[in-house]
Parts: C-alpha cells; sequence; structure tokens
C-alpha cells in the first residue's frame, strides 16, 4: 500500500472512530484533530494500516486519550 491510500485509510479511520462514538463525522475529526490523532495516524500510517480499522480506532482512543481525550 503507498501513500497514494493514506488519505482514504485516514478517511476510514475517521469513520470508524465516529460509528463507534456515535459522532459525526464532522465532529470525529474535530475531536481526533484536536487531540492528536489525525498527526498520529499520519506518522505512523505505515504501522496502523497493516491492522483492521478497529485496532486503529482503539489505538485512537488511547493516542487522543494521551493528549487529554476524554472519549473512552
Amino acid at each position: 500500500m503507498g501513500k497514494d491510500y493514506k488519505i482514504p485509510y485516514i478517511n476510514a479511520c475517521i469513520r470508524g472512530f465516529a460509528k463507534r462514538f456515535k459522532l459525526s463525522v464532522k465532529t470525529a475529526f474535530e475531536y481526533l484533530y484536536h487531540y492528536k490523532g489525525i498527526d498520529f495516524l499520519v506518522e505512523f500510517y505505515e504501522i496502523e494500516h497493516l491492522q483492521s480499522i478497529d485496532d486503529a480506532v482503539d489505538d485512537l482512543i488511547v493516542c487522543c486519550g494521551n493528549n487529554g481525550g476524554t472519549l473512552r
């Protein structure tokens, strides 16, 4: 998987996060952006894209929590 798939993958993770917490995609993006989840997905794309979206969402919960997020 090359960088051509990075944006669709990040989009899928945002949508998965939104679904998990019953948020709008916009609200999920804003939360992930604010609490560094988007930065996490970009920085660790090479590792994260090898996992399921559910696993990536689990990692986003931890990452955001480490940066002040409160969704668990």
